[in-house]
């Protein structure tokens, strides 16, 4: 029971990677903070994950992330685990991406990671911050220039926000997934014409919940700083 009644908080836990993780920590003893836009999707993993709460909150907005985090301390008066899941795509080449789109790729994507961090570092002690990047921060296809750049900037501002706490406060680490069977990657339009081929296997969600489990749990007390790529070797053929 690794995560024996720490209080771990998944953004983009609805669904997809997000759900899965959140399924892991409970089955390991965590008290799992839900935190999805879709209340549909909130509301129905809320009942399969045991002891569980689910938090609606848009991550774009800052005062909505500062209400997500307030109630989780109401209700368990601490934070031990975070996970950035939420994320969001946009599909148009640099020259026809409008700014707001831009924008609001990198409000969810880059801005909510570093306003969760802002809001639960403050109360974590021993605790660990897993955020969910992309093989596309380090090799990328056409049209994804905002979701490669949010997944880029992640990665260092992981790095950074590492060497600013000891690891005995907290750890911040990244999981960059590659191909994984969730909505996000078939929902793609580049996948569905093409344009982004999907070499080798495609992933579960449980793969990558596994290794946000590694990172959260204190077998990974010497790891910070860095990102874990869970792609099934697809960046060695890119």
């Amino acid at each position: 029971m690794r995560f024996k009644d720490k209080v771990c908080i998944v953004t983009g836990g609805g669904s997809g990677i997000g759900l899965a993780a959140c399924t892991q920590f409970a089955s390991e003893g965590g008290k799992v903070a839900i935190v999805d836009y879709s209340k549909e999707n909130g509301n129905k993993a809320v009942a399969e994950v045991p002891g569980s709460m689910f938090v609606q909150c848009d991550v774009g907005s800052v005062e909505q992330l500062e209400g997500a985090v307030a109630r989780i301390l109401a209700a368990w008066g601490k934070i031990d685990i975070v996970v950035n899941d939420a994320a969001v795509m946009t599909f148009d080449s640099v020259v026809d991406l409008k700014p707001e789109d831009w924008d609001h790729v990198l409000a969810v994507n880059l801005r909510a990671v570093f306003i969760l961090s802002k809001l639960c570092i403050p109360h974590m002690n021993g605790g660990a911050i897993v955020n969910i990047s992309s093989v596309h921060a380090h090799e990328t296809t056409a049209n994804v220039a905002a979701y490669a750049s949010s997944k880029g900037a992640m990665e260092a501002f992981s790095r950074a926000v590492s060497q600013e706490h000891p690891a005995e406060k907290v750890r911040i680490n990244c999981v960059a997934p590659g191909a994984i069977d969730t909505p996000m990657l078939w929902n793609n339009p580049n996948v569905k014409s093409g344009k982004e081929q999907l070499s080798g296997p495609i992933g579960k969600p449980e793969d990558v919940a596994a290794a946000i489990c590694f990172l959260a749990c204190d077998d990974a007390r010497f790891i910070n700083g860095t990102t874990l790529v869970v792609d099934g070797g697809r960046l060695d053929k890119l």
